[in-house]
């Protein structure tokens, strides 16, 4: 009868906090929410830590500091606020249909997340290096989608649009300008708003819901001769 071997099996290795495999992303989803309710200047990584359910070390593990998940999560909000939109402006589709796209995916998507347009300005205002963090993120998003030069392919649809005499002249950086502030504007100020217009919350619903077909017909409108 062969006898049981005396030496002990080697224990498991212990998974350390590079093996938390959602960690990091759980982190993350913390810190967007925390970062996006209080600001950078009032969120407490203890917080974060706390919401995320894990301990502060492996928080610093993963971001070092809270300048870095600072940094993280404002490119996070700012990439999710202009994803997809480039690519409408740069697509062959008619400008009408553009305008209606882009209106409709930006109040659908700051629905969901009401508070970021407050939070990236006001990221912009007490931290100018965000700027290029800002622009960062937009690259990325065209890198990594392949969009064309839609500022350019925006531009060369407007000046046809305007010789035709369908619309008149305006230039490709005040079209978006102008387009993306009256999505945004309704949110960034949404306690005003509601104050002055004596709305709830099921009333402020309404009101996005309307301006889904109000806007676009309103920014047309403004455009033609």
């Amino acid at each position: 009868m062969v006898k049981p071997s005396s030496k002990r099996r080697p224990a498991a290795k212990r998974a350390g906090p590079d093996r938390d495999g959602d960690a990091e992303q759980r982190i993350l989803d913390a810190a967007h929410s925390v970062f996006v309710r209080r600001g950078t200047a009032g969120a407490r990584m203890q917080e974060i830590a706390e919401e995320a359910h894990v301990n502060k070390a492996l928080l610093h593990y993963y971001f070092r500091n809270k300048n870095r998940l600072a940094e993280a999560v404002f490119r996070r909000v700012a990439a999710g606020l202009f994803a997809r939109v480039g690519a409408i402006l740069g697509s062959d589709e008619p400008l009408e249909h553009k305008i209606e796209r882009v209106v409709a995916l930006y109040l659908d998507q700051l629905s969901a997340t009401p508070y970021a347009p407050g939070y990236v300005i006001s990221e912009l205002n007490q931290h100018p290096e965000r700027s290029g963090q800002l622009l960062d993120a937009v690259r990325q998003i065209r890198d990594q989608t392949g969009s064309p030069n839609f500022l350019a392919a925006l531009a060369a649809q407007i000046q046809a649009s305007a010789r035709a005499g369908d619309i008149r002249p305006i230039a490709p950086e005040q079209f978006i300008v102008n387009l993306v502030s009256l999505c945004v504007f309704p949110f960034a100020a949404r306690p005003l708003l509601c104050t002055i217009l004596q709305l709830d919350d099921k009333g402020f619903q309404r009101f996005i819901a309307q301006r889904k077909t109000t806007l676009p017909r309103f920014f047309l409108g403004a455009l033609r001769p």
